[in-house]
């Protein structure tokens, strides 16, 4: 059944490289496999895959989200490493200084080095 199964983020990149170096290096993910057609990192016991092709960095929406006990910690750290955080202002969506709050969690977007919209949440206590 699905619901049993790991699932992977498999994320487009145009220049393989360069998205290694900002997922190794400004994320801090390990690099587990990495072969001509796989390239995979580690990431609390899920999975994020890297493809090479043109398309790349083209999407309008999140591809991955991390689940983190600290979002602002994790921005911090994200920043120092030259992470910018993007700013929203869409029906339902307004993010103050790169943060989204609602009831339930806060969030923020940014974009790695493709382009592709990546996420920090923090699920806060009902």
């Amino acid at each position: 059944m699905l619901s049993d199964s790991p699932i992977a983020a498999i994320i487009p990149v145009n220049d393989m490289s360069r998205a290694k170096r900002f997922y190794s290096e400004t994320l801090g993910l390990p690099l587990t496999r990495e072969s001509a057609e796989d390239t995979r990192y580690e990431c609390g016991g899920t999975t994020i895959g890297l493809y090479e092709t043109p398309y790349g960095g083209q999407a309008g929406h999140t591809l991955a989200s991390w689940k983190v006990a600290d979002l602002d910690a994790e921005m911090t750290e994200l920043r120092s490493k030259g992470v910018t955080f993007e700013e929203y202002d869409l029906p339902g969506i307004k993010t103050v200084d790169g943060v989204v709050e609602s009831d339930t969690m806060r969030g923020a977007w940014f974009k790695d080095s493709e382009g592709n919209i990546l996420c920090v949440v923090e699920e806060l206590a009902s």
